[in-house]
Formats: C-alpha cells, sequence, structure tokens
C-alpha cells in the first residue's frame, strides 16, 4: 500500500470512530442535540446557577450575579433558528408585561456569528438584554444541547426549570408567574 493510502486510511479511521461515538450519544441522550422543533418542559434539579458575564450588543455586559433578587429567563437561540424566530414576537410581548415585575431576560445566542445575531435582535426588536456567547461556555454550562432553550432561575439565584423548544406567551406567563411566586415548600 502507499504511503498515501496509509495516511488516508490513517485520517478516516478516527473520524469514523468520532462519528459512530456522537451517533452513539445521540442514540442514548434524552435530548435531541440541534433544533427544537417540538416544545416540551424538561425535568431537572434544582441547583445553583453559573455564575457568567455577557458582552451585550450595545457594548455594555452583564452579570447574572447582579440580577440576585429577581427571576431570570435564560433563553439560548441563534439567527438561523426558525423556531427562534416564530418565539421571538412572544418573548418581546412577555418581556413587556413582566419586565417590571421583578423579572429579566437574557438573550444568549449560540452557533451564530455577531452580525447574524445582532442583525435577528434589531429585526425582531428584542427588547431585553441580549448578546453571543461566542466560547460556547454559557451553553455549555447550562447543558444546552439545542436551541431554541430556555432556563428559569429564581430570585436566590437557583435553576427551578428547563424548557426547550419555541415557547408560547400563554406557557412563558405561567411559568414566570410560577417563579414569581417562589419554591413549592412540600418538594
Amino acid at each position: 500500500m502507499s504511503k498515501r493510502r496509509w495516511l488516508l486510511l490513517g485520517s478516516a479511521v478516527p473520524v469514523l470512530a468520532l462519528i459512530a461515538l456522537l451517533a452513539w450519544a445521540s442514540l442514548r441522550s434524552d435530548e435531541t442535540v440541534g433544533v427544537n422543533d417540538e416544545p416540551r418542559s424538561v425535568s431537572i434539579e434544582p441547583n445553583q446557577a453559573r455564575d457568567f458575564s455577557l458582552e451585550l450588543f450595545d457594548g455594555s455586559a452583564v452579570l447574572l450575579a447582579d440580577l440576585r433578587g429577581k427571576a431570570v429567563m435564560l433563553d439560548f437561540w441563534a439567527s438561523w433558528c426558525a423556531p427562534c424566530r416564530e418565539e421571538a414576537p412572544a418573548l418581546a410581548q412577555v418581556y413587556g408585561e413582566y419586565q417590571d415585575r421583578g423579572v429579566e431576560f437574557i438573550g444568549v445566542a449560540i452557533w451564530d456569528s455577531p452580525r447574524d445575531a445582532q442583525d435577528f435582535g434589531e429585526q425582531f426588536d428584542v427588547p431585553y438584554p441580549a448578546g453571543i456567547d461566542s466560547e460556547g461556555a454559557i451553553a455549555i454550562d447550562y447543558g444546552i444541547k439545542g436551541i431554541p432553550e430556555k432556563i428559569f432561575i429564581d430570585a436566590d439565584g437557583v435553576v427551578r426549570q428547563k424548557f426547550v423548544g419555541p415557547i408560547d406567551a400563554d406557557t412563558l406567563r405561567t411559568t414566570l408567574d410560577g417563579l414569581l411566586e417562589g419554591p413549592d415548600p412540600s418538594g
């Protein structure tokens, strides 16, 4: 066999092994990786939210720790994601209804270009703080596997709920009302 064929074979085996590993992990996972078309709540164990700083499109930054005392909804999205585009008007509407009630939304663009993400924010008139997680660190810390995904954090900084797929305004209101009421003392 020629040296070139050995190199080709040597390169192909690790690539095929990686593809097989990803396929195996995907089959074992209860969540898909990529675009979440079907809305659903995901059961999670409440845990302390990981702090982060996100540079916003306007050049300022938001630090999650500075929002302690407010309920926070982290919205993970991308400009090219059809379900993200579908839910954008509902998110803006509900944010307007809840922003003076101790609630903050943070839009975290992932798997996107900064220009396209900023254009999305302008196109959909996103009224809440938004920026791009270009390194993917925030998405990794919160176990994001697809978009759109929402993480709901209570006023004490505890992650209480995860929602994957596009969320409608009524579901978002119900979830936020539950966060504002506080955790269920019985469990």
